[in-house]
């Protein structure tokens, strides 16, 4: 079975392009305009085309892909944000995120933002990718789930087009491999670990002292979508495809 491919809005360092890759999936472009990570990306994929504002991107230059993924910004949904939602200047830009959804017709959709979305914008969010005629499944999936030593709990959602090619069979077999996402957390059980290794912040963002060349790095860090969950993400979405397949 050929890999399926991928584009990567508001890319960041890669988190979700990196976890793609480990299952299987192959990052054909990313849209990112942070010059920081632009850099981290232009290292780790060289031969990927990359372009900068999500405003100027669209079916013109951007190729056809099975999956689109990005976490939107948050500024204006977090807790610590504005509270504006998706009528703020930056979260806003979930919409031209639905608008490149809208052109290039993916096959499925992963959406990722901060847990505050569930109050500030979810709704809005799932009906616009249902007016796009998108089904989809969502949770929110901590970081130290995964095993890593802090807490960044994040809703992820994944919407896939259930009429897409005649694949009227989609939604039960997606609905079906993903229906442990909401058990995936093990919020309770994973936070010991991460007051465990709390009272060392250098561990986390390697020797994150301070000093004012490493601020970048460690935003860029807090701002990534962890591999791992995307890495599981993926390989769901393989299993779907892979059951869906035995059914026909």
């Amino acid at each position: 079975m050929r890999k399926l491919t991928v584009g990567s809005l508001f890319a960041g360092i890669g988190g979700f392009d990196l976890g793609l890759e480990r299952a299987g999936f192959e990052v054909r472009w990313q849209v990112e305009i942070d010059p920081f990570c632009q850099r981290v990306l232009a290292k780790h994929w060289p031969h990927v085309q990359r372009f900068g504002d999500v405003r100027e991107c669209g079916a013109a230059n951007l190729e056809p892909v099975d999956v689109i993924c990005g976490g939107f910004p948050c500024q204006d949904i977090s807790f610590a944000g504005s509270g504006a939602g998706l009528s703020g200047e930056r979260s806003g830009l979930w919409y031209e995120y639905a608008r490149i959804i809208r052109e290039l017709r993916p096959r499925f959709v992963l959406v990722e933002n901060v847990s505050a979305l569930l109050v500030r914008g979810l709704a809005d969010v799932l009906g616009e990718l249902a007016a796009l005629r998108f089904d989809a499944e969502w949770a929110c999936v901590s970081a130290c789930a995964v095993g890593t030593p802090h807490v960044r709990q994040r809703v992820f959602i994944v919407a896939y087009a259930n009429s897409e090619h005649g694949r009227s069979g989609l939604r039960d077999s997606i609905a079906q491999a993903f229906r442990p996402l909401q058990g995936f957390d093990s919020f309770a059980g994973a936070r010991a670990g991460y007051r465990e290794r709390l009272a060392d912040p250098s561990a986390l963002y390697r020797n994150a002292d301070g000093v004012p060349d490493r601020m970048e790095r460690n935003r860029a860090i807090g701002n990534s979508v962890h591999p791992s969950v995307a890495e599981w993400i993926g390989r769901r979405i393989l299993e779907a495809e892979e059951r869906l397949g035995s059914d026909v």
